[in-house]
């Protein structure tokens, strides 16, 4: 054969090698791109590790002592990642930032006693809810303020962002913002607040710790239990955590963390932590004075 009638069959060969090397480049990369989305269903900017974002000042909560994050939501949470099967890395942050910071997948949950709420149901998704909580009523020591329905008229301080500040600005009290808890507690070490609306375990630990300078006047029930908070794009992760949730309820852990962060803490009557449909080991007696 001449040159001339080989030329059209050297085009075709090296077409049909073409489609030949693309389709097998496709293969490939789909079959990396399962093996990668298998190795890491959850979709973290690190396989196998949760980011969470936290707080650093809000004991026996979230707190941290000795450079690690710990506290009962923590605790928990590191609890509920383990049956997942992850690491978890925390990070510190400011409340009045911490959902928006989830949203946006700086942090993969967010753990910081967060109460559910229809407004910030808008912004994140929330799991199951692992604890119920109360408003406090801090004042400084030898305040004639004893309960939440004097505080109209007075300087009130709350955490921006906190259902605390939606209680303050709901009752129109004109809080005092301020980013975080400590900032909260100094208002009223110095008396440049009257009162300070708290979440009251931590309002309570905060009054013990304060060498008398500040008292927990009253405890009120709040409506809605607290949760973890994820990204609504994500309800792989968060499926995952909520079946892990109900794990460690059921294995005891959830028990041994109450008992040992809130001990003799009453279990209001109807709340039932994750799914509820597990059912964990019950909590040592609650005494008549940890009762609110």
């Amino acid at each position: 054969m001449s040159g001339a009638s080989m030329h059209p069959r050297r085009v075709l060969l090296a077409a049909l090698a073409a489609v030949v090397s693309v389709a097998s480049l496709g293969a490939c990369s789909s079959t990396s791109t399962t093996t990668k989305s298998a190795d890491n269903p959850y979709k973290l900017s690190e396989p196998g590790t949760i980011r969470v974002g936290t707080l650093s000042d809000a004991p026996p909560n979230v707190y941290l002592k000795d450079g690690k994050f710990t506290g009962f939501d923590n605790d928990l949470f590191t609890a509920v990642a383990a049956k997942a099967g992850l690491k978890v890395q925390f990070a510190s942050t400011d409340f009045s930032s911490l959902l928006s910071q989830v949203a946006n997948r700086k942090f993969d949950v967010g753990s910081s006693s967060i109460t559910i709420t229809e407004a910030r149901k808008k912004t994140v998704a929330f799991s199951n809810g692992y604890d119920f909580g109360y408003f406090g009523l801090d004042v400084p020591a030898g305040s004639p303020i004893t309960n939440f329905d004097q505080l109209a008229g007075k300087r009130v301080v709350v955490v921006q962002g906190t259902v605390q500040d939606d209680y303050a600005t709901k009752n129109k009290l004109d809080p005092v913002r301020v980013p975080d808890y400590n900032s909260a507690l100094n208002q009223l070490k110095t008396g440049t607040a009257q009162a300070w609306i708290s979440p009251a375990e931590i309002g309570e630990k905060s009054a013990n710790d304060s060498g008398g300078k500040v008292v927990l006047a009253q405890k009120q029930l709040s409506s809605s239990p607290t949760a973890f908070a994820v990204a609504l794009d994500r309800p792989e992760l968060l499926g995952a955590l909520n079946k892990a949730l109900d794990e460690v309820i059921a294995d005891g852990t959830w028990t041994r963390l109450q008992q040992q962060y809130y001990p003799g803490r009453a279990i209001p009557e109807g709340f039932k932590p994750g799914s509820g449909s597990v059912n964990y080991p019950p909590l040592a007696a609650a005494s008549a004075s940890a009762t609110p």
